[in-house]
């Protein structure tokens, strides 16, 4: 019975393991993919899934949804990549990632296909 009864407590005492933080839309990740095809970030970044061109100029972008703060500054959150890699330099003034010419969704889109890399 006493073994019985702790057993019960140290189970009462476990957690579910954390889910992912953020689960991309497929479809979006998809447009977000042919989005940064589109206008070339690869030319700056190596991004997991585009073969051509691989950039060093900026960082990798492998495993972007593990790194603490988006270009030093950032919380690491879907919105504000997306706003980033719309208009870097508004949302981080001094940023040496240029402004794209990506739509809201364009870059909400992109955000997603970034945060579904470490599903693959």
């Amino acid at each position: 019975m006493a073994l019985s009864v702790m057993l019960c407590a140290c189970l009462a005492g476990c957690k579910q393991p954390p889910g992912p933080r953020y689960v991309p839309d497929e479809a979006a990740a998809a447009r977000g993919r042919a989005a940064i095809e589109r206008v070339g970030c690869g030319a700056c970044h190596a991004i997991p899934g585009i073969g051509w061109p691989k950039g060093r100029t900026g960082p990798s972008l492998d495993g972007f949804r593990d790194i603490g703060l988006i270009a030093g500054a950032l919380p690491n959150t879907p919105a504000n990549l997306a706003a980033f890699v719309r208009n870097a330099p508004r949302v981080k003034p001094g940023s040496t990632m240029p402004a794209t010419q990506l739509s809201e969704e364009e870059s909400r889109d992109v955000a997603a296909y970034l945060y579904g890399l470490d599903d693959e």
